[in-house]
């Protein structure tokens, strides 16, 4: 059954295309496994809530007749703005259109939330972009420049909300620099979110073309229920692809977790167990209540572009396992720096096991890709980042993040990171083990070595499930770095960075290259320590089972100052060649700037397979697909083959240097 959807249908019909239904909503009430719904162009301000799953073989699909025609909208239009004082307009809205969840009264808060609390959920836009939140009518009047902000001009743009008890109303103050308001397009969000199943188990549901913004979504932390603008809520095999995802006031896409009450923001509101602790009962829990991989997972988000949300692009808590995020361009995420905390990032993934992260183009997001926890069998492969750093014209905000292009953080691996293009100032914080990274760009610092893990105790699976294996705190090393590149692009001092949660300043490297493994064994110096020739004793054996795992560091490139691993076989080092490595744009395409392939010259190394990398640590898993077959890295950034030649970085040729590495 095909059903049609039109707003500027004279009125509701029965979903016909003579007669079409005026709501999505009015086809999601009732479309079965099979149906599908086109939707033509036009704004839909509504909040989709699917009823129905699709079966594998009979999905339901939501498509915009016309790729972004059709816009699912969390905003309502103002036009009752009257001047207040020279740019300041002022608005009541009746707090009945708010339908009991009034954004102006809810503020941004939750576990890991790390910055002062006192910004809404609501937000005010002005064609299309958001305006900063003041704290005062004063500071709304004044319109100076946020010093946070990423885009100060931008920054005047203020507004402040207060409620008047007597009439039921909320009040908006809103400084709109010299536009008047009621000629441009200016609406407020009151809608909590746009397309979201209220319950869970909604399977196989394609969501494709559409324009989706501006919803009231709150803080998606990981132990609490994960929403988002869009998302499949705790359900199995969903399709989200090709569409405009933007002004979220958290997060876009959740891939997240499901509403568990007696688990839900229990370190803010409860106090008596860790944030951490509530993590690890959030594991166990998830099981109990279905975290298996024949009911959870498994979704595709694909050629979405993603931009302008202030928490992240694509977030998630073990909701996202065995799924597939490729060909998306997702760019600044948190540029407003309105909010902070642990949860901020491009792609933010807890538990993202066998998940692949591929082809996407991410820039300008106070961290690009974050996998924290469980970074099992996860793959990062042949993406574009650049910068994923704050501007040297912003302060720091108080509880906000530090930048990099990845950041892999107390996961027992096997984690895999090949063939992307790593330009920003910090390309990886490896507050980790067992991370494999294979024939890799690498301009950036790697940070966070051997520390930034403290007593964490984290889970690792059964290979390609998510029953729990075991649990266990992070030792450092079980690191591979093969085939890579790493040129010193960005300053190499040392930056002090605050540490706003425990009061202490860190010591951050921006020196790039493996020599911040100097301190790690090698596999032979590792395997040395334990004496095969006696019965193992466990007292002796203590600091060993709790001291360093090897690192493998094998065929790297070390250009412009980068440092190599005192330990490192067959090494390419130069520090005299003027290294150049930018991005230049053309036609509508993105190129890579750059005369690395000359200075290495015909320097090689060995193919890189699974059999090489061998197994992760704790929970013995090859580092190899997700269906258990092995990976050979013969295949470059575009695909192309790897020959007998085989040279460091993602390029398989410098002849590949005349392709796009990105195209918009």
């Amino acid at each position: 059954m095909i059903y049609y959807v039109d707003a500027n249908a004279l009125r509701a019909g029965n979903g016909s295309k003579e007669a079409p239904f005026k709501l999505i909503n009015d086809a999601a009430k009732i479309a079965v496994a099979g149906d599908e719904i086109v939707v033509a162009d036009g704004i839909y301000r509504e909040y989709v809530d699917p009823v129905n799953a699709g079966r594998e073989d009979a999905r339901i699909t939501y498509r915009s007749e016309n790729p972004l025609g059709a816009v699912i909208t969390g905003g309502e239009v103002i036009k009752n703005w009257q001047q207040y004082q020279k740019d300041v307009w002022v608005c009541r809205v009746p707090n009945s259109l708010f339908n009991g969840y009034n954004p102006y009264t809810i503020f941004v808060y939750g576990d890991w939330y790390f910055a002062k609390a006192d910004k809404h959920i609501g937000c005010v836009y002005v064609n299309d972009k958001a305006l900063y939140e003041a704290s005062s009518l004063e500071d709304v009047i004044k319109a100076e420049i946020y010093p946070c902000s990423w885009v100060p001009e931008e920054s005047k743009y203020k507004w402040y909300t207060t409620q008047d008890e007597e009439t039921d109303e909320t009040i908006i103050y809103a400084n709109f620099n010299g536009k008047n308001p009621n000629e441009e397009n200016v609406e407020i969000n009151v809608r909590r979110r746009c397309f979201f199943p209220t319950k869970t188990g909604v399977n196989y549901i394609t969501v494709t073309g559409f324009n989706i913004n501006k919803a009231a979504t709150n803080w998606a932390p990981p132990a609490a229920f994960q929403e988002g603008m869009i998302g499949p809520h705790w359900s199995k095999g969903w399709i989200i692809e090709d569409c405009e995802i933007s002004n979220s006031k958290c997060a876009g896409i959740s891939l997240g977790k499901y509403l568990d009450p007696e688990n839900d923001h229990y370190f803010t509101y409860k106090y008596f167990k860790s944030p951490t602790q509530m993590e690890r009962d959030a594991v166990c829990r998830g099981q109990y209540h279905g975290w298996l991989k024949e009911n959870i997972g498994g979704h595709i988000i694909r050629r979405n572009n993603i931009h302008h949300c202030e928490q992240g692009g694509i977030i998630g808590r073990m909701g996202g396992v065995f799924s597939l995020i490729e060909d998306n361009h997702i760019h600044h995420i948190n540029n407003m720096m309105e909010l902070g905390g642990a949860e901020i990032a491009g792609i933010k993934m807890h538990a993202a096991i066998d998940v692949v992260m591929r082809r996407n183009y991410i820039h300008h997001c106070t961290m690009g890709i974050w996998c924290d926890w469980e970074a099992q069998g996860t793959r990062i492969t042949q993406n574009l980042l650049h910068d994923n750093q704050k501007p040297a014209f912003s302060e720091r905000l108080k509880g906000g993040m530090m930048s990099q292009d990845l950041f892999v953080e107390v996961s027992h691996g096997p984690t895999l990171v090949d063939n992307n293009i790593l330009l920003s100032e910090v390309s990886m914080r490896l507050a980790t083990q067992s991370v494999a990274m294979v024939h890799n760009l690498i301009c950036g610092s790697i940070s966070c070595v051997g520390a930034g893990t403290t007593w964490r105790y984290t889970p690792y699976h059964m290979p390609h499930r998510t029953e729990v294996m075991g649990f266990m705190t992070i030792l450092h090393g079980d690191d591979r770095f093969y085939n890579n590149i790493f040129v010193q692009k960005w300053d190499s001092a040392d930056v002090e960075i605050p540490n706003d949660n425990r009061d202490f300043i860190e010591i951050e490297n921006r020196v790039a290259g493996t020599g911040v493994f100097d301190g790690f064994p090698n596999e032979k110096e590792w395997l040395d320590q334990f004496d095969f020739t006696k019965p193992a004793n466990m007292a002796e054996l203590e600091p060993v089972h709790f001291g360093y795992l090897p690192v493998w560091t094998e065929g790297n490139a070390y250009l412009n100052g980068a440092k190599a691993c005192c330990k490192e076989v067959n090494a390419f080092v130069n520090d005299a060649a003027d290294i150049k490595v930018e991005l230049v744009e053309k036609d509508g395409s993105l190129y890579l700037d750059t005369n690395i392939y000359d200075v290495i010259g015909e320097f090689e190394n060995r193919m890189v397979n699974s059999d090489i990398l061998g197994n992760a640590f704790e929970p013995q898993q090859r580092f190899e697909s997700a269906d258990g077959t092995e990976i050979i890295f013969d295949k470059d950034y575009f695909d192309e083959h790897r020959g007998a030649k085989v040279i460091p970085g993602p390029l398989a040729d410098k002849k590949d240097l005349c392709k796009p590495v990105y195209t918009f």
